[in-house]
C-alpha cells in the first residue's frame, strides 16, 4: 500500500504521467472529487488548482518544475516593470525575450549548434547530456504573450503572482497545448464558476473523443503500419509508402487534436474554457485556409508576435516576412534528434503560402472563386491540391532524415501501379478499415456532434459514470492487442546517425 502510494508521488523519469495512462485518471479523479470543496471561493480555488498542476508539472519532468516557476517569476516580475517604468520598458520587454528565448533554445538547439561548429571549424567539441523539459515549447510562448501585450498596453500586470502561476501552470494544456494567452486567461481566474449538466457531459465526451483519437486511431495506426514504412520506406512499394502518408497525416491529427481535445474537456470540468485549436483542418480548400484550421492556437501567435511584428501585409517584403514566419515556425516543432526536416517542413508551408498570396491577388482567382458554375468544379480541385500538398509535407515532419523523406516521396513519384493496391489491401485489411473510418469522421458534419452530445446529456450523474467505466474498460482492452505487424516495428522512431543525442522526458505527444 505505502510503496504504491509513495510510486504514485514519486518521479520516475522511465514512466511520467499521460493523458491516456491510468494514473492520470487517479489524478483527475482525486482532483474533482476535492474541487466542490474549494470551487465557490476564488483564492482558495485557485490555490488548489495550482497544486495539482505544479505536482502534475513533476510527474512529467521532475525538477525541470523549478524552471517552470522561475520562468513565470521571471515573466511576472518583468510584466510589472514594463508596466510602472514606460521609459524603459523596451528594455524590460528584451529581457524577458533573451530569458524565454534562451531557455528555449539552450534546450531544443544547443546539440544542433554544437554539431553545426564541428562540422564547420572541424572541431570536436562534446554533446551536451540534455534532459529536453515537458511543454517547454507551449509555457514559453505563454509567458512571452504576457510582456508583449503589456508592452503593447493590451494588458494590465496581474497583481498576485499565485494568479500568474496558474495561468502558466493550469495541467489541462501545460504540456501540450492550446497555446493559451494571458489576456484570454486571466480574466477567467476570479470570476464565478458554474457548470451545468449538458457541460458536463459534453466535456466528457470531448474527453474520451479525444482518447478514442489517440489510442484507437493515432497509436494502432503508429504501431501497426506508420512506423514499418517510415523507417525502411524502400522496403514497401510505392503504394504502400504513399497510404503511409495519408495514414500518418490522420493519424497525427489524431495525435495532436486528441490533446487539445482532452484538455478542453478537462479544463471545462473545472469551470474554465480553453481556444480551440483544431478545427477539422483536412477541409482545407488552401494552404491558408488550413492554418486557419490547424494548430489554431500556434498559428494565430505566429501571425501576432511575429509575421505582423515583421510588417505583415503593411511594409517590407510581405513574401519573406511569410517564408521567415513558417521557418520559425517549423523550428519551433523541432525534436531531438530531428532537426532539417522541420526546417524544409515549414520552408514549403512558407513557399506554399507566397504561391497562394500571389494566386490570390489574379484576375483568374477571383473569377473562379466568384463565379458560380466555375466555383463548383475549382474547389473540389483546390481542396484536392492542397490536401495532397499537406499530406506530402507530412513527410519531412515525421522522416528521421531529410534521405529518408527523398527515399520515401521517390517510392510514390517512381514506383506506384494500380496493381499494388490491390495486394495491399488484402494485406493490410484492417489499417483500411481504421484508415476509413478515421477519414470518415473528420469529413462528417460537424452538427453530428451535437447529435452524439445531446442523449447522454439525460443520463444523469449515474449514467454518465457508467458510460464513462464502460469506455475506460473498452480502451484498456483494445490496448493490450498484439500488433499483427509487430515483428517489423520499432518502438522508437529511429534516429538520423548525425544527430545530436538527447534525454527525452515529455508526453507522448512528441513521439511521433
Amino acid at each position: 500500500m505505502w510503496n504504491k502510494l509513495i510510486d504514485f508521488v514519486s518521479y520516475n523519469a522511465t514512466d511520467p504521467i499521460q493523458f491516456n495512462s491510468p494514473i492520470f485518471l487517479i489524478f483527475l479523479t482525486v482532483a474533482l472529487v476535492g474541487y466542490p470543496l474549494v470551487f465557490k471561493k476564488v483564492k482558495l480555488r485557485t490555490t488548489y488548482l495550482l497544486l495539482f498542476s505544479l505536482f502534475f508539472f513533476y510527474k512529467t519532468s521532475g525538477v525541470f518544475l523549478l524552471l517552470l516557476l522561475g520562468t513565470a517569476y521571471v515573466n511576472f516580475i518583468i510584466g510589472s516593470l514594463i508596466y510602472k517604468h514606460r521609459e524603459e520598458a523596451k528594455g524590460f520587454l528584451i529581457l524577458s525575450i533573451i530569458w524565454n528565448l534562451g531557455t528555449l533554445s539552450f534546450f531544443k538547439y544547443t546539440n544542433y549548434l554544437i554539431v553545426g561548429f564541428n562540422s564547420v571549424c572541424g572541431s570536436e567539441v562534446n554533446l551536451l547530456n540534455i534532459v529536453f523539459p515537458a511543454g517547454i515549447s507551449f509555457f514559453t510562448f505563454q509567458t512571452m504573450s504576457y510582456t508583449i501585450d503589456i508592452y503593447r498596453k493590451k494588458l494590465k500586470p496581474v497583481k498576485s503572482f499565485l494568479d500568474f502561476a496558474f495561468f502558466v501552470s493550469f495541467f489541462p494544456q501545460l504540456v501540450a497545448g492550446p497555446i493559451v494567452r494571458a489576456s484570454y486567461f486571466l480574466p477567467q481566474i476570479n470570476k464565478k464558476k458554474s457548470v451545468t449538466q449538458l457541460e458536463v457531459t459534453s466535456s466528457i465526451m470531448r474527453i474520451f473523443n479525444g482518447l478514442f483519437k489517440k489510442v484507437i486511431i493515432a497509436d494502432f495506426l503508429a504501431l501497426n503500419y506508420i512506423q514499418s514504412v517510415f523507417s525502411n520506406p524502400t522496403g514497401f512499394s510505392g503504394t504502400a509508402n504513399l497510404i503511409a502518408v495519408y495514414a500518418y497525416a490522420i493519424k497525427i491529427y489524431c495525435d495532436f487534436s486528441a490533446y487539445s481535445d482532452m484538455a478542453i474537456g478537462i479544463a471545462k470540468l473545472f469551470g474554465f474554457d480553453l481556444p480551440e485549436n483544431f478545427n477539422l483542418p483536412y477541409k482545407a480548400s488552401s494552404v491558408k485556409d488550413f492554418w486557419n484550421r490547424w494548430h489554431i492556437s500556434l498559428s494565430t501567435w505566429l501571425r501576432d508576435y511575429l509575421y505582423i511584428p515583421l510588417g505583415g501585409n503593411r511594409r517590407g517584403n510581405t513574401y519573406l516576412n511569410l517564408m521567415i514566419t513558417m521557418v520559425l515556425g517549423g523550428l519551433w516543432h523541432v525534436r531531438p534528434n530531428a532537426f532539417w526536416t522541420y526546417i524544409v517542413w515549414g520552408s514549403l508551408h512558407g513557399l506554399a503560402l507566397i504561391i497562394h498570396r500571389m494566386w490570390s491577388q489574379t484576375k483568374l482567382s477571383e473569377l473562379l472563386n466568384t463565379n458560380f458554375l466555375l466555383k463548383l468544379f475549382y474547389k473540389p480541385f483546390a481542396w484536392l491540391m492542397t490536401f495532397n500538398f499537406v499530406c506530402l509535407t507530412w513527410v519531412f515532419f515525421r522522416a528521421n532524415s531529410i534521405q529518408s523523406a527523398w527515399e520515401m516521396l521517390s517510392a510514390i513519384f517512381t514506383n506506384i501501379q494500380v496493381n499494388q493496391l490491390l495486394g495491399w489491401s488484402q494485406e493490410f485489411t484492417v489499417i483500411g478499415i481504421f484508415l476509413a473510418v478515421a477519414y470518415l469522421f473528420h469529413f462528417l458534419p460537424t452538427r453530428w456532434d451535437n447529435l452524439i452530445v445531446k442523449p447522454f446529456s439525460k443520463l444523469g450523474i449515474v449514467g454518465t459514470a457508467l458510460l464513462v467505466s464502460f469506455i475506460l474498460i473498452s480502451l484498456a482492452e483494445f490496448k493490450r492487442i498484439e500488433p499483427y505487424i509487430h515483428q517489423q516495428l520499432s518502438t522508437e522512431v529511429e534516429e538520423a546517425d548525425s544527430a545530436p543525442k538527447y534525454k527525452v522526458q515529455q508526453f507522448e505527444y512528441y513521439k511521433f
